[in-house]
């Protein structure tokens, strides 16, 4: 095969010793503590709830912040696995309104599927007008406290009319189904081919890539920063993020090359060949030790690799 220039300027690198793909794909751990259960990594939970700062709850952006972070503590007490984040890929988010009706404030919560379809609504009781104009924290509290079993009731009925995990992966029967999240920041036409060849390359390592969330696993998404280098080069940095269900972070395949300034402004052809698929040896590995089970504490800790497959280094860079 013959190689464009910006793809033989990616593969250089590669041709060095301790250059090697895992020398520039970092597995960084997540950030933060997911608690006891969240790192029993083979079995994840279905799915995570994931609470956005609400926009059109008449709450300033600070008090939208403190509510969704009370109600999440709420939906937690009431064994509802959620977060006050940022939706992730895999996550279902609970979108909360409010409106107004003389003197109560009625507040209202739809709930998401992944895929952004809805999946049901849920009515919560009366609010004092002034208490949650003035964002009291009891108040919040109270609203969070009394409607969170409301939320926890819709998702049994949600759970008792669909399936939102894959038996077969979970059981080790079938293949893991990705789904691909998308990729971000690129110049040219990188975001659709890092995409598409990345979907190739999964295949061919016998995954089953897929664009929607359900019935996936696992969730990978990408972010690219092109920056300017020295000698009329331009520094690329791809960040392959790997997730699962609940929204816990895997760990990440950080590429970084240099090719000439302004090559990858258009098609990036061969570039996205190769990068994808050195992307997706990461990501598997990144998905094998998710999979691995927890060793009991008489187990002895498994051989070290053999001294050829050094390059594929399995410990955790520190987090950029």
């Amino acid at each position: 095969m013959r190689w464009s220039e910006g793809a033989r300027a990616w593969l250089a690198p590669l041709l060095a010793p301790l250059l090697l793909l895992a020398a520039c794909a970092d597995l960084q751990p997540f950030r933060g503590n997911p608690g006891a259960e969240a790192r029993r990594l083979a079995r994840p939970p279905a799915y995570r709830i994931a609470v956005p700062t609400p926009t059109e709850a008449l709450l300033t952006d600070a008090g939208a912040e403190r509510f969704a972070e009370t109600l999440a503590e709420a939906l937690r007490a009431a064994e509802v696995p959620a977060a006050a984040t940022p939706v992730q890929p895999l996550d279902w988010p609970l979108v909360v309104t409010a409106r107004r009706e003389g003197s109560r404030l009625l507040p209202r919560y739809e709930l998401f599927d992944a895929d952004g379809t809805s999946i049901g609504v849920t009515e919560g009781g009366p609010a004092p007008l002034r208490g949650w104009g003035m964002e009291e924290a009891s108040v919040f509290r109270e609203v969070a406290t009394r409607d969170a079993p409301g939320v926890a009731t819709l998702l049994e009925a949600v759970e008792a009319s669909r399936k939102a995990s894959d038996p077969a992966a979970l059981a080790g029967r079938g293949p893991l189904r990705i789904r691909l999240a998308g990729v971000k920041g690129a110049p040219g036409d990188g975001n659709r081919s890092l995409r598409n060849r990345l979907g190739e390359f999964l295949t061919r390592l016998g995954y089953l890539p897929q664009d929607q969330a359900e019935g996936a696993t696992y969730a990978v998404q990408a972010e690219v920063q092109a920056v300017p280098a020295p000698g009329d080069k331009q520094r690329i940095e791809l960040q392959w993020i790997v997730s699962r269900r609940d929204g816990y972070e895997l760990g990440r395949v950080v590429q970084i090359n240099e090719v000439p300034r302004g090559s990858l402004n258009g098609l990036w052809g061969d570039v996205a060949y190769v990068a994808a698929e050195q992307a997706a040896s990461g990501i598997r590995e990144v998905l094998q030790n998710a999979a691995q089970p927890e060793l009991d504490e008489a187990t002895p800790p498994p051989r070290p690799p053999p001294e050829a497959h050094r390059g594929a280094r399995a410990e955790a860079a520190p987090a950029r």
